[in-house]
């Protein structure tokens, strides 16, 4: 049982009633106890869990920047950022879990685990500190970071240099305390108050040189920053393996209480929170192509992988005569392409339904299911519909007017726009959890009509409620030393650690795809990979054979599938500068990606050429809070702030140089 469980009453001490005119000062809630008071393992605990529902929205939101996830809507603020037209509503929740419920509690643990001699606690602060002014730093590239708990109402910025080498000092200082042994006069065992490790300080020491290597990445673009050597001996004293990974178990029970930011469950996965809590999160066709490798140049061999990744839903279903389903297929997802088609100008993709034979309206018995009238003038849709429709079903055709009939169990969407009639082969990602209609602890089907068993959404392997959350992995690792090597023209460590990662993640899936079935799961997306098909797979032609034909795209599409969606995936794109091929003589690294077809804000994305920075996503503007109470030091802190431009001006580590970042800023 999760142990954030038994301590959520706790929590009262340590979360505050936040006024954002108070900048996060602790201590002005008369109803609570004293700050002072709470525990180190009670804010331990808590700063983890609201960190990682910071990170699940960054990552969720970086990976619709990154092209593998859309929206249904194209008005929302996640919708607008899929056409790369953000709005600024979209900077608010990492903020909040970060600043209000993670940040504020860090330094009063630091204090309170310094009186005891809690070094390990020290650590833990520490660490979680680095991670999140660093997740801050990639998205908005100047904060608060100094001043940002000093009581100060207005306090100064930090810019991304600044932030950044604080970041680093902050992984040196957990690093000493984990080397410390714990006073005898410590008032709690890491173990108490760790959801990541369990107390285990080694895989703690892990996690922190690994994020060091991981950092240290990040100035790949400054050569007199960069060093190799240096990544190197981090990733020496980093995971080893795949039980060195740091991953937050999640769960998914009934009655959970939920998250005072924004209201979600707090036991369940942050990236199910953010991915897969609603019906009008997809999958893209960029995304999509690196799993079937129907990419340009692709080998076309299918990754094992897929089928765990992307979701799928049921289709030809046969009824007996109680209605009850007796046989299905299942529909894998197309994934929604954003950089070549308009579908979402078009009001699509539209979510799916089955006809029950319960619809109010549309149903009818006498022509044997569920009838939509299409109306199309156009001669050649038509004809084109007719051709397509009727393989699959019954049709009356009168003028203009293409009726489809859809028998009981057929799958459906109900509109009568005759071009969103094929959006079925766009599955939900949704998941269904004990707080969101689920009908049971292990059963996370989405099910769009309630009473019947009609299967719309098997879910996704990084983003179901009970999914693990990672948030350091051995494959990481892999992948790292892979470009490390690669970039020092050392090939066979380049490809030696390169085939290390992908066979830790499959490893690593397998591992969770084996507790879901013996814990009783009844969807196949949860079911174990076949090894026979992994084994064909790491032969085949997907993967990279020979160390003199490895290049640095193949490493990166192996690592997005390894990372799951994670903000670092993101990052990557940023200093490879997307697809423009100016980097290095590396060539395109991330092949067939553009920008959405649907972008049209070249007010915000201002650059007209793909070799110049602006012209990709680079930032996320400030959060409202900063613009609403800390107006005069955003302002301060970068020029651009609170004007369109912002969202196109790179951030401190995506910068060549000093003068090229203090030239966008200042």
């Amino acid at each position: 049982m999760n142990k954030l469980k038994y301590i959520a009453l706790s929590f009262i001490l340590v979360l505050i009633n936040f006024s954002c005119n108070d900048y996060l000062d602790v201590n002005t809630d008369p109803d609570n106890p004293k700050s002072e008071n709470a525990s180190v393992d009670t804010r331990l605990a808590w700063i983890q869990n609201y960190y990682t529902y910071a990170w699940g929205t960054a990552s969720m939101r970086a990976c619709t920047i990154a092209g593998l996830l859309t929206q249904t809507s194209t008005t929302n603020a996640n919708g607008l950022l899929a056409a790369w037209n953000p709005a600024q509503s979209s900077c608010t929740t990492m903020y909040q879990n970060f600043y209000l419920g993670a940040g504020v509690n860090i330094d009063p643990l630091i204090t309170k685990a310094e009186e005891s001699g809690a070094y390990h606690y020290i650590g833990a602060a520490y660490c979680v500190k680095a991670m999140g002014f660093m997740m801050l730093l990639d998205l908005h590239g100047e904060l608060p970071m100094g001043e940002a708990f000093s009581g100060k109402t207005n306090p100064a910025y930090d810019d991304g240099k600044t932030m950044f080498n604080a970041c680093i000092d902050c992984l040196d200082k957990a690093i000493e305390n984990f080397k410390k042994d714990q006073a005898s006069t410590a008032t709690a065992k890491l173990s108490a108050g760790d959801i990541w490790n369990d107390g285990n300080v080694s895989k703690w020491l892990k996690l922190c040189y690994g994020l060091k290597a991981r950092y240290l990445l990040k100035l790949s673009k400054k050569s007199d920053l960069y060093n190799p050597t240096e990544i190197l001996a981090a990733l020496e004293n980093a995971p080893q393996s795949n039980d060195d990974n740091t991953s937050m178990k999640n769960y998914n029970i009934e009655g959970d209480e939920t998250n005072f930011t924004v209201g979600d469950p707090y036991q369940t996965c942050a990236l199910w929170d953010c991915v897969a809590y609603g019906t009008s999160q997809r999958e893209t066709r960029w995304y999509i192509n690196l799993l079937t490798n129907e990419f340009t140049g692709g080998s076309g061999v299918i990754d094992p992988r897929l089928s765990k990744l992307a979701p799928a839903m049921m289709k030809n279903v046969k009824l007996n005569e109680s209605g009850s389903i007796v046989s299905n297929e299942w529909a894998r997802d197309a994934g929604v392409d954003m950089m070549n088609s308009d579908i979402r100008k078009n009001s699509g993709p539209t979510n799916a339904l089955y006809v029950t034979g319960a619809e109010k309206t549309g149903f009818k018995a006498s022509k044997g299911g569920y009838v939509i009238d299409y109306k199309i003038t156009d001669a050649t849709d038509r004809a084109n519909f007719i051709t397509n429709s009727s393989k699959v079903h019954k049709l009356e055709v009168k003028g203009d007017t293409v009726s489809v009939i859809y028998p009981k169990g057929s799958a459906y969407c109900s509109v009568t726009n005759y071009k969103r009639a094929g959006d079925t082969i766009y599955v939900n990602m949704r998941s269904n959890s004990m707080s969101t209609s689920g009908r049971g602890e292990k059963d996370m089907f989405y099910y769009p009509s309630s009473g019947y068993d009609y299967i719309a959404g098997t879910g996704t392997f990084y983003a179901r409620p009970n999914s693990d959350t990672d948030i350091l992995t051995y494959s990481e690792m892999c992948f790292i030393k892979a470009e490390v090597y690669f970039r020092m023209e050392k090939k066979n460590e380049a490809w030696s650690a390169y085939h290390d990662g992908i066979v830790a993640n499959f490893d690593r899936m397998q591992t969770k795809l084996k507790k879901w079935k013996s814990d009783g799961s009844t969807n196949p997306d949860e079911m174990p990979m076949d090894q026979n098909d992994i084994n064909a797979y790491m032969a085949s032609a997907a993967v990279c054979q020979d160390a003199s034909q490895l290049t640095m795209a193949e490493i990166m599409r192996q690592k997005i599938i390894s990372m799951g969606f994670n903000l670092e995936i993101w990052n990557d794109m940023r200093r490879f500068n997307y697809s423009a091929g100016n980097i290095g003589n590396f060539g395109v690294v991330y092949i067939d990606y553009k920008r959405p077809l649907e972008f049209t804000a070249t007010n915000k994305i201002i650059g007209a050429d793909s070799t110049d920075p602006t012209y990709w996503f680079r930032r996320f503007s400030q959060s409202s809070h900063e613009s609403n109470y800390n107006l005069t030091q955003l302002k301060a802190s970068n020029k651009l702030a609170m004007t369109d431009p912002i969202w196109s001006c790179p951030v401190w580590w995506d910068c060549a140089t000093d003068d090229e970042y203090y030239g966008y800023i200042k």
